[in-house]
């Protein structure tokens, strides 16, 4: 049966600005599938955002591409169709090394939840992304470490994975335009999260505010732009 409510996936939404971003979806009045690499640290948050509206859970892993198949079955058996991806899950805000004796084992793992993790799940996740009923939206959560300007030499796999990330963005908004499918970044900005601490500027809400916008677009809306506080920035 065709679910006629607008269907978003929220990556890492256990938490943090991804719990913010899945509450303010459904206060719109979304369906909103919530992921989280671990279902047991995740059910009081689950049990939290059920109070807001249509929320369903689905444990994935975006390093794993069996999790993100099975995911993948989980949505289409459900609804059918997508149409929000909100790739929000990330790592690693390295700060203890630079680029010159960075651990790049290290740094490995972090572009592997940061970069590959998004790219993979769009990947899979395409097909259900195209049976949008009035085309899809990608939001990438990125970060101004990632933009060109930035690269500074600190905190080297976090910086490096969103400036791929940044890149990706751009290169998949190229190839899907002709599908009506809208794919942007977003700096959600200094927040107070367990990444970003307690002396942050931002609340995990102040945060999510641009990632919702962003979700939102409507057929006519921009893609392959990076945005911060809902205005275009610089790559």
């Amino acid at each position: 049966m065709k679910h006629l409510n607008k269907i978003a996936l929220v990556t890492g939404a256990n938490r943090g600005i991804g719990f913010a971003i899945a509450k303010g979806l459904l206060q719109k009045g979304l369906t909103v599938i919530a992921t989280s690499r671990s279902e047991t640290n995740s059910k009081t948050s689950i049990e939290q955002l059920s109070l807001y509206g249509d929320l369903r859970y689905c444990q994935l892993d975006v390093t794993r591409l069996e999790s993100i198949h099975a995911c993948v079955d989980f949505v289409d058996t459900e609804f059918g169709k997508l149409d929000v991806l909100i790739n929000n899950a990330g790592i690693n805000y390295d700060t203890w090394h630079n680029a010159l004796n960075a651990n790049l084992e290290e740094v490995r793992n972090t572009f592997d939840t940061n970069m590959y993790g998004p790219w993979q799940s769009i990947q899979a996740l395409l097909p259900l992304l195209q049976k949008s009923d009035h085309g899809a939206n990608i939001v990438n959560v990125s970060s101004g470490a990632g933009a060109l300007d930035a690269q500074t030499g600190g905190t080297p796999g976090y910086s490096l994975s969103k400036l791929a990330l940044n890149g990706l963005t751009l290169q998949l908004a190229n190839q899907l335009q002709s599908y009506n499918i809208r794919v942007n970044a977003v700096c959600p900005g200094w927040v107070r999260t367990d990444m970003g601490g307690s002396g942050a500027t931002k609340s995990p809400e102040e945060g999510a505010d641009t990632i919702i916008w962003t979700a939102l677009f409507d057929s006519h809306g921009p893609t392959g732009k990076f945005f911060r506080n809902r205005t275009e920035i610089a790559y």
